[in-house]
C-alpha cells in the first residue's frame, strides 16, 4: 500500500506544469520596505502535496491484488492505467475488498507519515519507495530484497 501510494503522488507530481509557482514565506514587510515572499515550484509545495494526500487514496480503487506464483507474496498493481493503454492483467484478483483495504491502508500511511512523505516528495529524492516504505518506516522490509518493476 505504502508503495502503491508513493507511485500515485509521485505521478500526480509530474503531471503538474514545472514553470507553475507559488509564493512563500511571510506577506509581512520587512523593516527596510521589502517582503519576505519567495516563489517555489507548486509540484512540489507543500501545500500541493498536502492536497494530494487528502485525495490520493481515492486512487486505490484502480488497483488489484497481485499474488506472486513462487513466494505467494502478494502485491497491488495498478488495473487502470494513467493514459488508457491495454494492461496485462492475468492473475490480477480485482474486486471491492481488494480496493476498499487498501484504500484503508493507503490513508493510515497518509495520516501516520504524512510529514515523512511531504518532506521526501518536497525534494527531488531518488528512491522515495524504497527510503519511505522500506528504510524509514518499515511497511515494506521485504521490498528491499526484491526486484520490483515501475508501474
Amino acid at each position: 500500500a505504502c508503495r502503491a501510494l508513493v507511485d500515485e503522488l509521485e505521478w500526480e507530481i509530474a503531471q503538474v506544469d514545472p514553470k507553475k509557482t507559488i509564493q512563500m514565506g511571510s506577506f509581512r514587510i520587512n523593516p527596510d520596505g521589502s517582503q519576505s515572499v519567495v516563489e517555489v515550484p507548486y509540484a512540489r509545495s507543500e501545500a500541493h502535496l498536502t492536497e494530494l494526500l487528502e485525495r490520493v487514496c481515492e486512487k486505490m480503487k484502480e488497483y488489484g491484488e497481485k499474488v506472486d506464483p513462487s513466494t505467494h507474496r502478494k502485491t497491488y498493481v495498478r488495473v487502470i492505467s494513467h493514459d488508457g493503454t491495454k494492461m496485462d492483467l492475468s492473475g490480477v484478483k480485482i474486486d471491492g475488498d481488494v480496493a476498499s483495504s487498501l484504500k484503508f491502508a493507503c490513508e493510515s500511511i497518509a495520516e501516520e507519515y504524512e510529514d515523512e512523505l511531504i518532506e521526501f516528495l518536497s525534494h527531488e529524492a531518488e528512491n522515495v519507495k524504497d527510503r519511505l516504505c522500506s528504510k524509514r518506516t518499515d511497511l515494506c522490509d521485504h521490498a528491499l530484497h526484491i526486484p520490483h518493476d515501475e508501474l
